[in-house]
């Protein structure tokens, strides 16, 4: 009788609402004895019924707030108490804490024993919030799935690390180093690329010098060095991650280039993207770390500011223009291009991509990997491009006026255009595409909005102090009155669970749409100074000041933005 309270108390509601009528009450509750499924998920797959519209009924009449999963930061979902068994029997998600309230998110606000169960199990006093129900359904699912394939790294025995299969590598070259000498050095460098994939690391550098070598990680964009092995082991441990890497280790008078795939689990690989260089002393070694996650984030986590991510989604939405990104290297470009490719990334469209190199794989989308000896160039990639009927077309980098100008054409005959250029400002990207050659008014014209980022340290909230600044001081940095009155900056300790007292990285960002103003500046051959002053005009944050605001909501310290930003 309690569960029938339940159905009839949902079917009432829906009643109201006209979702149901009394005719068919009797039969859906009829009906629903026979399954063996929970009952919102029953109305919604054997009864036709509207997930999104039973939900905001649910919502008003039951007074229970209403939560979109797929605007949701699954980070946010607390990972010690999400068990599988309790989930997976009330299709309830514990979502979020806040204070020490557990917060449940549920299809059905009638199933209030869910909320006991989770609430005996976790400890914490729940609340529920409602959602969608196949919403929810979906995202229980990818939650758990990445849970179970979500490898604790410290549980790798570097000696049987997966995806390198030593044994076929030494077959496949004979002049590799060999015999049971060289296992102390394969497990060696195995444990190397597992510390660099547990420290969050992006670079890994193998160098020798006359009577050292070094090894040394950058971490959230600075380097520290990790270990000094004997210098002795430079050439083996060089030969060793050319073996991996498919390089030609008899080969030491020129730079290769080459790819590792390392296997953790069966469905998560970690890529790198290793360099050498012959030196003085030997061959440095440098891996970049290609993590597809990092790609997968979501606009949300990168650090936009409200008006400058309404502005980026403004200019996705758009069926033709260029969106450039501009910065140094490091500076977090390819993330912000591939955020974008994701989201545009639909069976409607028809993206591709001419990268050099190719850093992340991204299924749906067309990647050309540029190669100049064998006459396969952006220019040319960009040629075929246009022939091959395309929505959307990202360019890796513009470095010459042959590939602006094809760009642009594209831009302005029905194609969204996305690129990076190397300047240090929004306003230095136009000048710079004026300096290459390509004429003002196809800059004008073409050019949608401008992108230029950093990446900037963020604190540890663990161990964060309150960092005292004078007034004085402050106003000298750049702080507005505003931000001033209302102001409580952060310096960095340095804990267990941190490197020096910041943990990861928050992109600063300049983002800038053209206005008519700006092209007519553009137009009369205005510099970059004149574009800047008219972008400040238009109230829009240069890198400094939208710095300034990351330091002021304490996201990071102001020593940090002093480093990428300048005063």
């Amino acid at each position: 009788m309690k569960g029938h309270h339940k159905q009839s108390s949902v079917l009432t509601a829906l009643l109201k609402h006209d979702i149901v009528t009394k005719d068919t009450i009797d039969t859906i509750s009829a009906d629903f004895l026979q399954q063996a499924k929970p009952f919102i998920r029953f109305l919604i797959e054997d009864k036709n019924l509207n997930a999104n519209s039973i939900a905001t009924i649910l919502s008003r009449s039951f007074g229970f707030p209403l939560i979109d999963l797929n605007a949701f930061d699954s980070t946010m979902i607390p990972e010690g108490i999400r068990n599988e068994k309790l989930i997976r029997k009330h299709n309830a998600l514990p979502l979020f804490l806040r204070g020490k309230v557990l917060f449940v998110a549920m299809s059905d606000p009638t199933n209030l024993d869910a909320l006991e169960d989770i609430q005996f199990n976790t400890g914490f006093p729940t609340e529920l919030v409602l959602t969608n129900d196949q919403s929810l359904q979906l995202f229980i699912d990818k939650i758990l799935e990445e849970e179970s394939d979500a490898l604790d790294i410290t549980d790798i025995d570097a000696a049987e690390l997966a995806g390198i299969d030593v044994e076929e590598e030494r077959k496949e070259d004979d002049n590799a180093t060999g015999d049971k000498e060289d296992a102390p050095i394969v497990v060696y460098i195995n444990k190397i690329l597992l510390d660099a994939i547990r420290k969050g690391a992006s670079d890994l550098h193998f160098e020798p010098y006359e009577k050292s070598y070094r090894i040394r990680f950058r971490v959230d964009g600075i380097l520290t060095e990790m270990a000094k092995p004997p210098v002795s082991l430079a050439s083996r441990m060089a030969a060793r991650l050319k073996v991996m890497s498919k390089l030609d280790i008899a080969e030491r008078r020129v730079p290769q280039d080459g790819r590792i795939k390392l296997a953790l689990s069966k469905k998560k690989s970690i890529d790198f993207r290793v360099s050498t260089l012959p030196t003085m002393w030997g061959e440095k070694v440098v891996m970049r770390i290609l993590d597809s996650s990092s790609a997968m984030l979501g606009i949300e986590m990168l650090g936009y500011e409200p008006a400058q991510k309404k502005i980026y989604m403004e200019a996705l939405e758009q069926p033709q223009g260029m969106i450039l990104v501009t910065g140094p290297t490091g500076s977090g470009k390819t993330v912000s291009l591939y955020t974008g490719l994701n989201i545009l990334n639909t069976e409607e469209r028809n993206i591709s991509t001419a990268e050099d190199p190719v850093e992340i794989n991204l299924d749906g989308v067309n990647q050309v990997q540029i190669n100049v000896r064998a006459g396969l160039t952006f220019p040319n990639a960009l040629r075929s491009f246009l022939r091959q009927d395309p929505d959307i077309v990202m360019v890796g980098e513009i470095r010459d006026l042959e590939t602006a100008e094809i760009a642009i054409k594209a831009a302005q005959t029905g194609h969204l255009v996305l690129s990076t250029l190397h300047t240090n400002s929004a306003s230095e990207t136009l000048t710079r595409l004026l300096n290459m050659g390509v004429p003002s008014y196809n800059v004008a014209s073409s050019v949608s909005i401008i992108i230029a980022q950093r990446l900037a340290r963020r604190l540890c909230n663990r161990c964060k102090v309150e960092d005292v600044v004078p007034t004085a001081e402050l106003e000298k940095q750049g702080f507005t009155a505003l931000q001033l009155s209302n102001i409580q900056l952060f310096k960095p300790v340095g804990c267990e669970q941190c490197t020096g007292g910041y943990k990861g990285r928050v992109g600063v960002y300049e983002v800038i749409k053209i206005s008519d103003k700006m092209s007519s500046i553009i137009m009369e051959g205005g510099n970059s100074m004149d574009i800047a002053q008219q972008c400040q005009r238009e109230g829009y944050n240069n890198l400094r000041q939208s710095g300034l605001e990351k330091a002021h909501q304490g996201v990071t310290s102001l020593a940090e933005i002093n480093r990428v930003t300048s005063a």
